[in-house]
């Protein structure tokens, strides 16, 4: 019986139970609407004036506008240096490794943000006076501030962008940019070039006086020793080691040349000493000592045979050398003289005509929900602080006494 009317009771009891959740849930709904109703005053006041503040703050503001310019680095002229170099044996590979290294494109990043490209902008367009700074670091500090500059990861292009209040100041900014950046570019490009076509020609001529002392010393000896035949062996033997060291003497020019413009530790210089090691390895094992030499003795008599093929190594080596040498001296006069920009301007910046901040709408919408939405964190706030307990007040009292002390200590 008794169970029977329990399982008779407890349908009840569960709808019972379930008007009561859904009562508590309503009425929990209803107090966070009363809370806000309660403090509407305080929400509504924040708000309007937060709103109004934004307002008058942005409209205080001035236009900022910004103007871009757009550069692309030009590619170094390696198809005219493959194609010679390539003449040229083993230097091919040589000549690829003395043009790599850093791109042109970091390398302007370095020196649009130097103050050898700055100093002129500032002084140029007086911005000392224009930004009112007493020391030449202020004018820096404030040229930076305005001045974006970028490269693209993918395609490399130079980004310069520069803002400003004046948006004709803005447009002359980033094209003082490019322009400073050009002459410095173009006048390191020019003296390397001809560092390097000054150096060759030296080198050059005295490469031509040792081949001619080589040809006479060759001739002479020919005069006085007619019958000596010598083998085609010997003479292919001769000719590959003149050729090595006619290709070490050159990489030695290009070392020089390199350290001119380079560290020790730079990555090209470095690169250029293992190249020569590599090569001097190959002629001592093709000449050898004693017996193990490449060049074989000629004819009956092997010391006055070795004379001659000594005699026909350095004759080869000096008319190799001065091959190789005209090749690069020419190469080096053709980069002097050739008349092309370091890179491309693909956009000059213009005067804008729409400023590029501030954003006064998304301003004051922004400012407008941020103090609606911490007004309404504070009317809960308040709403708790006033139905708190006594025991969590004294323990909130406690609390602030603990943050008082803390402090003064």
């Amino acid at each position: 019986m008794q169970q029977t009317e329990n399982s008779h009771l407890n349908p009840r009891q569960t709808c019972q139970e379930t008007e009561f959740i859904d009562d508590s849930a309503e009425i929990s709904i209803i107090d966070l609407l009363l809370v806000i109703v309660s403090h509407k005053k305080m929400i509504l006041r924040n708000t309007i004036v937060a709103g109004i503040v934004t307002v008058c703050i942005a409209l205080l503001m001035p236009n900022i506008y910004t103007a871009t310019t757009l550069i692309l680095p030009a590619e170094d002229d390696k198809a005219g240096m493959s194609s010679m170099m390539a003449q040229l044996g083993g230097l091919a590979g040589f000549a690829g490794a003395s043009i790599g290294g850093a791109t042109k494109t970091d390398l302007y990043i370095t020196m649009l943000k130097s103050e050898t490209v700055r100093d002129p902008i500032i002084d140029r367009f007086k911005l000392m006076d224009v930004y009112k700074a007493k020391l030449r670091v202020d004018a820096y500090n404030s040229l930076n501030a305005k001045a974006a500059i970028s490269a693209g990861k993918k395609d490399g292009i130079i980004t310069i962008s520069v803002s400003d209040k004046d948006p004709k100041m803005a447009a002359e900014l980033a094209n003082g940019y490019v322009e400073e950046l050009g002459k410095i570019a173009a006048g390191l490009s020019t003296s390397g070039a001809g560092k390097n076509r000054q150096f060759l020609e030296e080198r050059l001529v005295t490469a031509k006086g040792d081949l001619i002392k080589a040809g006479d010393q060759l001739k002479t000896f020919q005069a006085k020793n007619k019958m000596l035949n010598v083998t085609e062996q010997a003479k292919a033997s001769i000719e590959g080691v003149a050729k090595l060291h006619a290709q070490l003497a050159v990489q030695e020019v290009q070392l020089a040349t390199l350290q001119q413009q380079f560290t020790d530790s730079s990555h090209e210089v470095k690169r250029a000493k293992a190249s020569l090691a590599s090569l001097k390895s190959q002629i001592a094992k093709l000449e050898g000592g004693g017996g193990g030499s490449s060049i074989p003795s000629v004819g009956s008599v092997p010391q006055l045979g070795q004379d001659y093929l000594r005699i026909m190594r350095d004759f080869k080596v000096q008319e190799t050398m001065v091959e190789l040498l005209t090749k690069q001296y020419e190469m080096a006069r053709f980069s002097e003289s050739k008349d092309l920009s370091p890179f491309q301007v693909l956009q000059k910046a213009k005067v804008p005509e729409r400023k590029s901040k501030p954003a006064r709408a998304k301003m004051v919408i922004l400012a407008t929900f941020t103090v609606f939405f911490f007004s309404l964190l504070l009317a809960f706030i308040l709403e708790s602080f006033s139905k708190m307990s006594d025991e969590n007040r004294e323990r909130w009292e406690l609390l602030k006494k603990g943050l008082t002390s803390f402090r003064k200590k």
